[in-house]
């Protein structure tokens, strides 16, 4: 498998703490929303590396006691952006979500 971000793949992602991958990840649902209406290969471009970087915290061995939350996260992120928004969520869910990590890790630098 190609990742897009290889460095984090081949092992910087688990030199972040929770809060600075749950703030990339949010940076990458963002630019999912920002670029929605405004060009949509590069909206659907940042949502495969927003997945990408989930499945990356799903594989940090530190979050195993947060799998279910992140696999909750993946399912409803896919619902929104893909299928049919069963779990009625919207742009300002996902940004006030993302936004709580973003505070934290930079709280923490």
């Amino acid at each position: 498998m190609t990742h897009t971000h290889q460095k984090l793949a081949a092992g910087g992602w688990v030199r972040l703490s929770f809060p600075e991958q749950m703030a990339n990840i949010g940076s990458e649902v963002l630019r999912t929303i920002n670029w929605r209406d405004k060009n949509k290969d590069y909206s659907a471009k940042a949502f495969d590396r927003a997945l990408e970087l989930l499945d990356l915290t799903l594989a940090d061995q530190r979050n195993i006691n947060r799998l279910r939350e992140l696999a909750r996260i993946r399912e409803a992120l896919a619902d929104y952006f893909v299928f049919d928004n069963c779990y009625k969520s919207s742009d300002s869910l996902w940004e006030k979500y993302f936004l709580a990590f973003n505070y934290v890790a930079r709280r923490t630098l």
